[in-house]
């Protein structure tokens, strides 16, 4: 198969990022050959080694990519010293951001499995990262006696297990509306911490 015309690296390495993403997402990254992400993008195999070095690094970059969006999201919002608007603010921006983007957040957690050893760490790491933002916010609110949590570290694991959790089933258009949504988990979260 030829380049394609008009085909350059600014819009094919996008183009074969998109496609390893909805293919890894669909049908798992050990069931995908890059024969399969270059057939999806339109080009020849050998053309993928133009943008990656191989699926590993394909892998670990469209990890990488959405846990850096992730971070600078997040960072990007205001600040609260107020633990429970922290906490209202945490919950509505993890359903938010990860909603819009199922097929990352499937792979995020799915494929973490077939990372390489170091790159595992690095992307471990910076999940530990995000997970620091909210259990910041319960030691905070314990700190100031308006949480009631046993174990702050225990209770981030369970309130970002569940809040992913939408991810899952919610679809736009269906019986409730996204910020209805939002609302019912934030009051669940908010009774999970005893406020």
């Amino acid at each position: 198969m030829a380049r394609k015309k008009n085909s350059s690296g600014e819009i094919t390495g996008p183009r074969v990022r998109a496609a390893a993403l909805r293919l890894f997402a669909r049908y798992g990254y050990a069931a995908v050959s890059m024969r399969q992400i270059a057939a999806e993008v339109g080009v020849q195999a050998s053309a993928l080694y133009r943008y990656t070095p191989d699926k590993q690094s394909l892998l670990f970059d469209l990890m990488q990519a959405h846990l850096a969006e992730l971070l600078d999201s997040y960072a990007a919002l205001p600040g609260t010293d107020d633990p429970v608007a922290a906490l209202e603010q945490f919950t509505r921006f993890h359903i938010r951001f990860h909603t819009a983007r199922s097929d990352a957040v499937f792979i995020a957690y799915m494929e973490l499995r077939n990372l390489e050893p170091a790159n595992f760490a690095r992307i471990e790491a910076m999940r530990r990262q995000y997970e620091a933002h909210l259990q910041a916010i319960l030691e905070r609110g314990q700190a100031a006696g308006v949480f009631a949590v046993p174990d702050a570290k225990l209770a981030t694991y369970a309130l970002i297990a569940m809040l992913t959790g939408v991810n899952t089933w919610y679809r736009e258009g269906g019986r409730l509306s996204l910020a209805r949504v939002e609302d019912i988990y934030w009051n669940m979260v908010r009774q999970a911490v005893g406020v």
